[in-house]
């Protein structure tokens, strides 16, 4: 073993390397998180208003006025402060779990840690797929190519290591085959990743389509309140000839203009999104992904480790020479050739789970183990596609084994066949492949070979025969391409295997279309204008590598398809960056999948998906409808403020900051927190995703919403003229006004919770913060109405039971309508 080589550092020596040199940790230049929020916070529109308001009523001298727009400055900047506060906690939360880890030799044992605990003259261990986790010198490597690409740009894997008289490894930097054992030279800031961590930190993010939509409409609203404050504040100024009572009315419409709820929202939802997949074992590395998964068209399905079990076991041998098939269970002592020289083929220390199993099986069957009594002399680095592996070996005696092992086409090219062993072979061959096996070829070198050539292709190899490997497909993935289905999303694996064994194993779980393959090298050939016309057809494309995946994503993408990319090995990668969300296993991918993916799924459960896509579609619905709601509401305050004035009605002061405040306190808590915990519509996994290229909203949705928001304002402002006409006092009219629009917002909350769905069903769906949001707006409202010290600074009347019940009758008739609306909807869906 590995770990009987080296003792590693011991606990005092790692304290005092870390003393010495530091912590292999690269401190990023941003400013503190905290920073950022109270920037955030302190830019924001509305709290721009509710200062300006504050300082106003101070001038004016109205004390208790002023200090309850501090309280509410307080109570919004809170809300912030604690949803950036839950959102960070969530994300260092993951960061615990994303953090990457390194197997480090320490006191003689072999531990897993995080690359920051690394010090200088650590041992540890790299493999394929992983980072390198700090600047290194290589102890020992077999088969080590790193991809450098990061710190000089060039794509090119670079061989490391005794053949090529590389032996330095540097941090950040991506294994992209075989294993090696290094010690630690540089950390942190010393790497050569820490001297250019500055153009790493000039990366910047793109703005997903729903984030602009929001940005957009947020921009116009505020470019309009800008307009509106001024025309406000010139027309009162006209009446009453009073400046600051003018710059009052002005600020007043503003506040009831900006829609600040609407980015509010949107940052909950995600938040809370990321939260609600964190706990399902389904890490998100950036929130804006979670919307996203709700509108996935396309999944593109990884077969080793994601479909199947990733323990892939010798499962049988074929001799050639003796022309026999044999299984592991009763393997006959003749074939054990074939089982020898995989053997030899294979690394002395392996790490590949089908090596392990040769070796494994070898230990149990050769009573006299002739891997002690020979030495490797040369170890040719995997090349090929598909890839081959030989290794050369030496006795003291002279004695020479050269074996050979990997895809059947290449091996076959070192072999010389003949026409009925070749006939015999390919059947052989596929005949495990339908059975869901993955083959190997097996073969030796002829004669000695004094002088070594440097191609492998040099040599003249016998064929010996076949192994066979199994890795079955995971219990439950039947269940979970059947959900896939039944959601409209299309289904294809992209696989390295071999066109039989994928589609054998594709057709054990209900993939659709199984008798359709396609490969790499034919991808590669076609051009996108045909292979866009042929992808739609295919579902299994075999014999897969990096680039023909890339091009298949690429083509799904130009073609209008929403792709997700499933992985977990190294050559997964750049499909995983390709397509829009790149989801990567989270026990058994490797390093640079994790890293290069947006979505991980910790517990490599690929059912899991389906429950990040049906909570990606219902955040999406949610959304929906809370900026539906937004609009609707924000339309009767911003022309219960408007309209009285542009029409001089002799009371046209119906509301001040402070009424307009409160609502807005009302309305926020409601659209971000109650909408936000909404469960998914019925149906909503049974029918197809939505399309990419649709707006936020149809002129239908947005017309409804339109339409309730002016519903409300006609009832609200007809009962303020009525009160007005039989000649009411103001207080008692803004109190009918106000209560009136309270109780419209109570029902217009439940109204909206579905688009579909009866108000009487959506009563049933759980949602424990409907009774609780609901019940602190009609606390909010009789204290206001009762408590004289309160209904004084609102400038409100005492209100009897039957001018309750009235304006509650009155907010129930501005909304229920949308029932009817709702009936015809869901007749055209039965019709559907």
């Amino acid at each position: 073993m590995i770990t009987g080589k080296y003792t590693g550092l011991s606990s005092d020596q790692v304290e005092q390397q870390r003393k010495k040199f530091g912590s292999n940790l690269i401190k990023s230049k941003n400013p503190p998180k905290w920073l950022e929020i109270i920037v955030n916070i302190l830019s924001e529109p509305l709290f721009l208003i509710l200062v300006a308001t504050a300082g106003i009523y101070f001038l004016l001298g109205e004390q208790n006025e002023a200090y309850i727009m501090l309280a509410a400055l307080v109570f919004v900047s809170g809300i912030s402060l604690f949803q950036e506060n839950r959102s960070s906690k969530a994300e260092k939360a993951l960061q615990s779990i994303l953090e990457p880890k390194t197997k480090v030799i320490r006191n003689s044992n072999l531990m897993l840690l995080e690359i920051q605990e690394l010090v200088v003259d650590d041992i540890f261990m790299i493999e394929d797929g992983e980072i390198v986790p700090a600047d290194a010198i290589l102890l020992e490597s077999h088969d080590l190519s790193i991809n450098e690409s990061i710190l000089t740009g060039e794509s090119v894997a670079l061989y490391k290591g005794s053949d090529s008289k590389d032996f330095e490894i540097f941090q950040g930097t991506q294994v992209m085959s075989g294993y090696a054992v290094a010690k630690v030279r540089h950390v942190g800031i010393s790497t050569k990743l820490g001297e250019i961590q500055t153009s790493l930190h000039q990366i910047k993010s793109e703005k997903t389509p729903i984030q602009i939509q929001i940005r957009s409409f947020v921009s116009k609203m505020v470019q309009f309140g800008l307009f509106a404050f001024l025309i406000i504040w010139a027309i009162q100024y006209y009446i009453t000839q009073n400046f600051i009572f003018g710059l009052l009315k002005g600020l007043t419409l503003s506040m009831s203009l900006l829609p600040e709820e609407i980015p509010v929202a949107f940052s909950t939802f995600m938040a809370l999104g990321t939260l609600h997949l964190y706990k399902k074992q389904v890490l998100v590395k950036n929130p804006m992904t979670v919307e996203t998964l709700g509108g996935v068209t396309v999944i593109c399905l990884d077969k080793t480790g994601t479909i199947t079990e990733n323990k892939m076991q010798l499962k049988g041998l074929y001799d050639l020479r003796q022309d026999q098939i044999s299984d592991t269970e009763n393997l006959q002592t003749s074939h054990l050739t074939v089982l020898e020289y995989s053997m030899w083929a294979s690394e002395e220390s392996p790490f590949d789970p089908m090596e392990q199993s040769i070796h494994q099986l070898y230990e149990k069957l050769n009573t006299k183990d002739l891997r002690k009594h020979f030495r490797m002399v040369k170890e040719y680095p995997l090349t090929g596609l598909p890839p081959v592996m030989v290794h050369v070996f030496e006795n003291q005696e002279g004695q020479q084994i050269i074996a050979c092992k990997g895809g059947l086409e290449s091996v076959l090219k070192l072999c010389k066949l003949q026409e009925e062993d070749l006939s015999r072979i390919m059947n052989k061959y596929d005949h495990f492949a339908n059975m869901g096996h993955r083959v190997l070829a097996v073969a030796k070198g002829k004669t000695y070979v004094t002088d070594l050539p440097d191609d492998p292709y040099a040599f003249e190899m016998e064929m010996l025969g076949l192994v066979t490997f199994y890795d079955p497909p995971k219990q439950n993935i039947a269940e979970t391409i059947h959900s896939f289905y039944k959601a409209g999303i299309e289904v294809k694996i992209l696989s390295g295997d071999y066109a039989n064994t994928t589609s054998a194993i594709a057709r054990q779980i209900g993939i659709k279309n199984t008798d359709k393959t396609i490969t790499g090298s034919e991808v590669m050939a076609m051009n996108e204008q045909s292979l866009v016309s042929v992808i739609k057809s295919k579902t299994i494309f075999a014999r897969m590598f990096p680039e023909a995946k890339c091009k298949v994503i690429q083509a799904l993408k130009n073609s209008g398809e929403i792709v997700s990319m499933t992985g977990d090995g190294v050559n997964d990668g750049p499909a995983l960056k390709a397509s829009h969300i790149g989801i990567a296993m989270g026990q058994r991918g490797s390093e640079l999948a994790r890293k290069t993916a947006s979505l991980i799924l910790a517990q490599d459960d690929l059912s899991r998906l389906v429950d990040a896509i049906a909570l990606g579609r219902r955040i999406y619905e949610n959304l929906k409808k809370a900026i539906q709601y937004i609009i609707s509401i924000h339309i009767p305050i911003i022309l219960i403020v408007t309209l009285p004035v542009l029409f001089f009605w002799d009371i046209n002061d119906f509301f001040s900051p402070i009424h307009v405040i409160f609502l807005e306190l009302i309305m926020g808590p409601t659209c971000s927190i109650l909408f936000e915990n909404e469960p998914i519509e019925p149906h909503s996994m049974s029918k197809p995703p939505r399309k990419a290229a649709l707006d936020l909203f149809t002129w239908g949705e947005l017309n409804l919403s339109i339409l309730q928001g002016l519903a409300i304002t006609l009832v609200c402002l007809l009962l303020a003229r009525y009160y007005m006409y039989i000649n009411q006092p103001e207080d008692k009219v803004r109190s009918m006004l106000y209560t009136c629009l309270v109780f419209a917002n109570i029902f217009l909350t439940l109204v909206n919770r579905s688009f579909i769905e009866s108000v009487l069903k959506t009563l049933r769906y759980k949602n424990k913060l409907v009774p609780i949001i609901i019940g602190i707006s009609l606390i909010a409202l009789m204290l206001s109405l009762s408590v004289p010290s309160i209904r004084e600074i609102f400038q409100f009347d005492v209100l009897n039971y039957k001018e309750l019940l009235l304006c509650l009758c009155l907010g129930l008739l501005s909304v229920i309508w949308v029932e009817v609306y709702k009936w015809f909807q869901r007749k055209s869906l039965v019709v559907l």
